[in-house]
């Protein structure tokens, strides 16, 4: 084999076999970047959820779908998580501990009586409502609370954060800490019935609601002893309502300069310990407040250490007092003012890095959010941001929320009079582009996104009231990268206020198919969550928009959840579920030829009982209408275009079908009987529909009456009477005015007696309809008047028609026998002269 053109078999692979000697083939590896000009295509990360009897479909590109949960694929109860479970789960949502040296753990002054108490209640199985304002070192109570409860119920102690939470949403946090239900969310009954049965001390920190929602809490967990801890601000619980009230007051001026000395981690001198004083009596002896003091007084200490730390180059910043060595003492550096020591935030901040500057500066754009560590270095522009955060947590600038931080209590308000508000809205446009590439990562787990919600949150809502249509696009994007993520990661609550929050931006924007979609989402979770009414209105709402932009796919993942509402709530199909009109069939919409009715007289066209179609799925097709050309529409077309869609539009077709053919051959029919009877005498008698036999006698009867009880004779006259063939004078035609005869001249429908078109002949008396096959033989006399009433002795027509003989049946084939003159009558006998 030429060296220049070595096969694979040359370095250990085999075209033929899925390995050699040197080990089986590798997998080929994909392309890692895509090829210039031809763009990776976006990856759609869809999960199934089941909620309730829901099978929900997550689906970031069309909306989505929801369907009825398969029977096989209905989860079974939920398991309890063991106590390692909970100990795990636990550690998981604390919050993240700072990157930098650990801060001094700080004792629990002056709770000693406070915390027995809540021990003791909580043991009792009662609920208590801890009220304390902010920084008054609520966290820290409830940690140690909850540490003295640990063996105290059968589930342990589950700690939850109400910040910004509901209280639906804190049932199913509940039920998520204790029960391991991974993709499955149950619905409002379920959810009732798995945390009725929840044993568990309930340590729940920044509660953010009262009054009735906090008694439904309550209700729906008998089993469970709840420690709330609150702001005064929120709404108190109502009046009946069986929670005890625990207010949390400032600690006393010894507790205060004892914190503070632990926190500085050295004795304070007789100046530090005054300015303690004062400010414990500024702050109410808040414990945060002492907590930022000894942040002040450490950085103090590093300024005095470094003894060119306020020098310029016109010399010292500051003068030095009478009696100061600077080689014994450092360089003097004054204590804060009692201004400064109660709203420390902005002085604190100046002395930070700028990375740690910058950091505020985004939390103060977010509303006091502070994004994740891992977030930092991107947003700050700087490596090494991440340990800005350890930081902030040092000087008392953060305080934990849930498995976060955010700005602790006052810290963005003096933040703001300090300048760092300034620029809030573009600093918030990139942490949304930021939030935005990142939550629509394939990488990026649900769970992250969830846990990052309210950053995230934040960032969108300060983009919606902003200047300009550009904002609003930024939060739109968001909307769409996150609120899957929170669907999936069973976070329903952020993710209703995310669609909310950007459909609105959408609306500002103009963007009509993210509006749709967002409207689509808002109707998937209304159905989920038990309303009806306000999923068809979304769906509705997305379908138009949708239509109007022809997105297809977008508009069947509509029609299919509006169908799902509709089926569910019991009513009718909504009209949007219909096709447009211009989709029926022509058959439908089509008129029927119009048939020109008789100028003297109504005349109602009945199809013969042997041309008629089979009954459809409308019953038996009705009579033409008298003067129209459009035919009446069945019974079902009143309900409108959903009953056609039913299964009808070929049962109607072949009926209107089978009608113009009765129509078009009766036609022919008739012009073959009348134009092969032109050499018959006495012809010029004949009248169309109306036709009397002549009798060759006087003594003779009439072989066959008329069908409508007529009285034999010529035309009619205004007055009804029926003049005879001689001069003699008018003769009562014994028959009744045809405008008060609902059944018209030709007959009834009932009426089994057809008329006969041809001249009379001599038939036996009582028949009422002919057998023959042929045509009537030719009369050898000529025609005399027809008997009066006096002088005929065979009963009159109007008598034959009210008490009928018995009657043969009809089985004739003839073109000349029954069916086809009754078939001239009712399709074609209008259109032929009369002749007298």
């Amino acid at each position: 084999m030429d060296s220049t053109h070595r096969g694979p078999e040359l370095y250990g692979r085999d075209d033929d076999g899925p390995g050699t000697a040197a080990g089986p083939r590798r997998p080929v590896r994909g392309q890692l970047t895509p090829d210039p000009g031809r763009p990776a295509p976006p990856q759609a990360r869809t999960v199934r959820l089941i909620s309730g009897d829901y099978l929900l479909t997550v689906n970031p590109v069309d909306g989505s779908e929801i369907e009825l949960c398969p029977p096989g694929e209905h989860p079974g109860p939920p398991a309890r998580r063991t106590e390692a479970g909970r100990a795990g789960r636990e550690r998981a949502a604390a919050p993240p501990v700072p990157p930098g040296p650990p801060a001094p753990q700080l004792p629990l002054l002056e709770r000693t009586r406070e915390r027995e108490r809540l021990v003791r209640l909580l043991t009792q199985g009662r609920s208590v409502r801890l009220t304390g304002p902010g920084g008054s070192g609520r966290t820290a109570l409830l940690d140690a609370v909850a540490a003295d409860c640990a063996g105290l119920a059968p589930d342990g102690v589950v700690r939850l954060s109400g910040y910004k939470r509901t209280a639906a949403d804190l049932l199913y946090g509940l039920f998520e800490a204790v029960h391991d239900a991974p993709d499955h969310r149950p619905d409002r009954a379920q959810l009732l019935d798995a945390v009725r049965r929840i044993g568990a001390v309930v340590v729940l920190d920044d509660l953010e609601f009262g009054g009735t929602a906090l008694e439904e809490l309550l209700d729906a967990t008998p089993e469970c002893a709840f420690l709330f801890a609150t702001v005064p601000d929120v709404a108190a619980p109502t009046t009946d309502s069986q929670l005890e009230e625990v207010f949390l007051a400032g600690l006393g001026r010894g507790a205060c300069l004892d914190l503070l000395e632990r926190a500085v981690e050295r004795p304070l001198t007789e100046e530090e310990r005054n300015w303690a004083g004062d400010l414990r009596f500024e702050s109410e002896g808040l414990p945060l407040r002492f907590v930022q003091a000894a942040a002040l007084l450490r950085q103090r200490d590093l300024l005095r250490a470094d003894a060119g730390a306020y020098d310029t180059e016109d010399g010292p910043a500051q003068d030095v007092p009478f009696g100061h060595d600077p080689a014994v003492d450092g360089v003097h550096v004054p204590l804060p003012s009692l201004g400064e020591g109660a709203a420390p935030a902005a002085l604190l901040a100046s002395r930070l890095s700028e990375a740690a500057r910058e950091t505020l500066r985004f939390a103060v754009a977010l509303g006091g959010e502070v994004p994740h560590q891992a977030h930092l270095p991107a947003l700050v522009g700087d490596t090494h941001a991440d340990a800005a955060l350890g930081e902030l947590a040092g000087c008392g600038l953060l305080s934990p929320a849930g498995s976060r931080y955010r700005l602790a209590a006052g810290v963005v308000t003096q933040l703001e009079a300090a300048g760092y508000g300034e620029g809030a809205t573009e600093r918030a446009r990139t942490a949304a582009q930021h939030y935005a590439w990142w939550a629509g990562h394939p990488s990026v787990t649900p769970e992250r996104v969830t846990a990052e919600g309210d950053a995230v949150l934040a960032a969108m809502a300060q983009l919606v009231p902003g200047d300009g249509a550009g904002q609003a696009s930024v939060a739109v994007l968001l909307a769409r990268s996150a609120a899957p993520a929170f669907a999936a990661g069973l976070h329903w609550g952020a993710w209703e206020r995310a669609l909310r929050i950007g459909q609105e931006a959408a609306r500002i924007a103009g963007e009509v198919a993210e509006e749709a979609y967002l409207h689509h989402e808002l109707g998937v979770l209304a159905l989920l969550t038990g309303n009806p009414d306000r999923a068809r209105a979304e769906l509705e709402t997305s379908i138009g928009m949708r239509g109007a932009l022809a997105d297809k796919s977008g508009a069947v993942a509509g029609r299919r959840a509006l169908a799902l509402v509709a089926d569910r709530a019991g009513g009718a199909l909504p009209a949007s579920l219909a096709p447009p009109e211009g989709e029926l069939p022509a058959a439908v919409t089509a008129p029927l030829p119009a048939l020109t009715p008789r100028t003297d007289e109504p005349v109602t066209r009945a199809v013969p009982v042997a041309s008629r179609p089979a009954p459809g799925p409308y019953g038996t097709t009705a009579a033409l209408p008298q003067h129209g050309g459009t035919p009446k529409a069945p019974a079902g077309a009143a309900r409108g275009g959903s009953a056609l869609l039913a299964g009808a539009r070929r049962n109607l077709v072949a009926t209107l079908a089978g009608i113009l053919l009765t129509g078009v051959l009766g036609t022919v029919v008739t012009l073959g009987l009348t134009s092969g009877d032109d050499d018959v005498p006495g012809h010029k008698d004949i009248v169309t529909e109306q036709t009397q036999g002549q009798e060759e006698d006087e003594d003779e009867s009439p072989a066959d009456g008329p069908a409508d009880g007529s009285t034999p004779g010529g035309p009619r006259s205004d007055n009804g009477m029926t003049p005879g063939p001689s001069d003699s004078g008018p003769t009562p035609s014994g028959s009744t005015d045809p405008s008060g005869d609902p059944d018209g001249p030709s007959g009834s429908a009932s009426s089994d007696a057809p008329s006969s078109t041809g001249p009379s002949s001599p038939r036996p008396t009582g028949t009422q309809s002919g057998t023959k096959s042929s045509p009537p033989p030719k009369p050898t006399k000529s025609p005399k008047p027809t008997p009066t009433e006096t002088e005929s002795d065979s009963p009159t027509p109007s008598d034959t028609a009210t008490d009928p003989g018995p009657t043969e049946p009809d089985t004739s084939d003839s073109a000349s026998g029954p069916s086809a003159t009754s078939t001239s009558a009712s399709a074609g006998g209008d259109d032929g002269p009369e002749i007298v």
